[in-house]
C-alpha cells in the first residue's frame, strides 16, 4: 500500500519559520510528522507561507491543495488573523470554508487550537488584554467547527507548550524543541486515528 500524500496549509507555523535547516530552508513539524509516518518527502507538499492569513489560504491555498488529492490534510492558520488583521466573521467564515471543503469522506485532516501567544509577545499589557479574548474565542469556534470531522490537537492545553525553551524570542514561532514536541503530539494524534479507523477481524 503506498504512502499517504500529505497537504499542509497555513502560515508560517505550518512552514516551520524559527527552524532552520542546514540548508537554510526551515524544518518545523511537517518533515517531521511525514518522516515518522513513513512519508517520502516527494509525497509531501506543504503550502504554509509567512504573513499567509485565513483569507491566504482561501484565496490561493485551498484549490492547490484540493488538485494534490491527498489522504491526510493538515491546517494550522489564524494567528495572523488574530494578531493583526482580525475581522472576526471574516476570520469564522473563511475557517469554516477552509475544514468544509477539505473534510470528504476519504481524506484525514487536522488541526490544532491556538495557544496562548499573547502571553508570549514581546507588547505591553493592554495590548495583550485586547488579544487574549480573540484567541480565546478562536479556540472555542474550532473546537466546535471541527467536532466529528476534523482531527484536533488542543495545543492551547498542552502543558508546559508556553514554555520560553520551546519557542523564539518573538513569541510567535516555536523553536527547534517546540517544532518537535509539535510533531510529536501531532504523529500521536494520527497513528491512533489510523489505528481506531483500520478494519478488524
Amino acid at each position: 500500500m503506498p504512502a499517504p500524500v500529505l497537504t499542509v496549509l497555513g502560515d508560517s507555523f505550518a512552514e516551520g519559520r524559527g527552524d532552520p535547516g542546514p540548508d537554510g530552508s526551515f524544518v518545523g513539524w511537517v518533515p517531521r510528522t511525514a518522516t515518522a509516518l513513513g512519508i517520502p518527502r516527494t509525497r509531501v507538499l506543504n503550502l504554509g507561507s509567512y504573513g499567509a492569513t485565513t483569507q491566504t489560504v482561501v484565496d490561493s491555498q485551498l484549490a492547490v491543495a484540493l488538485a494534490n488529492r491527498s489522504s491526510l490534510v493538515g491546517v494550522t492558520v489564524g494567528g495572523n488573523d488574530l494578531v493583526s488583521d482580525y475581522d472576526r466573521d471574516r476570520f469564522e467564515s473563511n475557517l469554516d470554508r477552509i475544514f468544509t471543503t477539505l473534510a470528504v469522506p476519504g481524506t484525514t485532516v487536522f488541526t490544532m487550537t491556538f495557544p496562548d501567544i499573547p502571553a508570549m509577545l514581546p507588547i505591553p499589557s493592554n495590548i495583550r488584554d485586547v488579544l487574549r479574548p480573540r484567541f480565546s474565542d478562536a479556540n472555542d469556534y474550532v473546537h466546535k467547527l471541527v467536532a466529528g470531522c476534523v482531527l484536533c490537537l488542543d495545543l492551547a492545553n498542552v502543558a508546559g507548550i508556553t514554555d520560553p525553551a520551546l519557542w523564539n524570542p518573538d513569541g510567535m514561532h516555536p523553536s527547534p524543541a517546540g517544532y518537535r514536541a509539535v510533531a510529536d503530539r501531532v504523529i500521536d494524534m494520527i497513528k491512533t486515528a489510523w489505528v481506531s479507523r483500520a478494519p478488524h477481524g
